[in-house]
């Protein structure tokens, strides 16, 4: 079978499954496949697949048809334009997140006259895949970073992502619950993308992330707040007068975190492309 007739046929069979962004889909699957980019796919319509590589590529297909994200079925996704590793023991790092490093550079540069010559401490609570620790360490290279997370299985992912970036020199990563244990004050910057999903939500969260993104990195309990009520009294406590707590969040709860950081100072929300609360900034008096 020919390039492009398989590649026909699996936005067809894709389309017919209900599955979303089918041509995506099926570019992205035949790119994994063939271990080629999007031009490959279109300077080369004729060439032949071999047997094994159709069996793989119909594998792939069918792991999609089912649900399982294409991430999990490539190993891979971007995010700030670095190619990271994800499995199903991390969340799939996704491009709202990317408003959570825009809005730590915007403070450090706001901030960086009276920074200017000191190195940035942070911590990265719940890294998961390590996204965001990769992120700032890319792009503050003189600031140390601590990024923590409860899940072994997730910090493996997060330390190959940054050795894989020839970052793992620049983070230090550690298993723990949010901040408990640590020894780390004074910090300038806690950021985090924690779970913020209520149970109560559960039925309004895409099928495929309920059923194959980690429940704990999604779901923080029955309101969606346990986690970051957890979280904000250790980021005050870790925090030097003046530094910022950073989060994720969604508009669902955004007035509740905002009640939560009343004795905080200059609490910011920013909204994501779509006008949706999605980060909050508040500053440690």
């Amino acid at each position: 079978m020919q390039l492009k007739e398989s590649l026909t046929k699996a936005v067809a069979d894709l389309t017919a499954d209900n599955v979303p962004s089918p041509r995506m889909n099926a570019e992205l699957l035949l790119m994994f496949t063939l271990g080629c980019d999007r031009a490959h796919l279109y300077a080369h319509p004729e060439r032949a697949l071999t047997a094994e590589e159709v069996t793989r590529y119909k594998g792939a297909l069918a792991e999609r048809v089912r649900g399982v994200p294409a991430q999990y079925i490539t190993g891979h996704q971007e995010f700030w334009g670095m190619d990271l590793l994800v499995t199903p023991a991390v969340l799939i790092p996704r491009p709202e997140t990317e408003h959570v490093i825009e809005t730590v550079l915007e403070l450090t540069q706001a901030d960086g006259e009276a920074n200017q010559g000191q190195m940035l401490r942070v911590a990265d609570v719940g890294t998961g895949s390590g996204c965001i620790a990769l992120a700032l360490a890319h792009e503050l290279p003189s600031t140390k970073i601590l990024a923590t997370d409860i899940s072994v299985a997730a910090l493996e992912i997060a330390r190959a992502n940054a050795a894989r970036h020839a970052l793992d020199g620049r983070i230090d990563f550690r298993e723990a619950d949010l901040l408990a244990g640590s020894d780390d004050h004074n910090l300038d910057f806690v950021i985090s993308n924690p779970p913020y999903v209520g149970e109560s939500e559960e039925d309004e969260v895409q099928l495929e992330v309920r059923k194959f993104e980690p429940r704990n990195a999604v779901f923080a309990g029955p309101t969606g707040l346990e986690i970051i009520e957890r979280l904000i009294p250790q980021a005050n406590s870790a925090l030097r007068p003046g530094g910022w707590l950073v989060m994720e969040i969604s508009g669902t709860i955004v007035e509740r975190v905002k009640q939560l950081l009343s004795e905080w100072n200059q609490v910011k929300v920013i909204p994501d492309l779509q006008g949706i609360p999605r980060v909050i900034a508040a500053r440690k008096i």
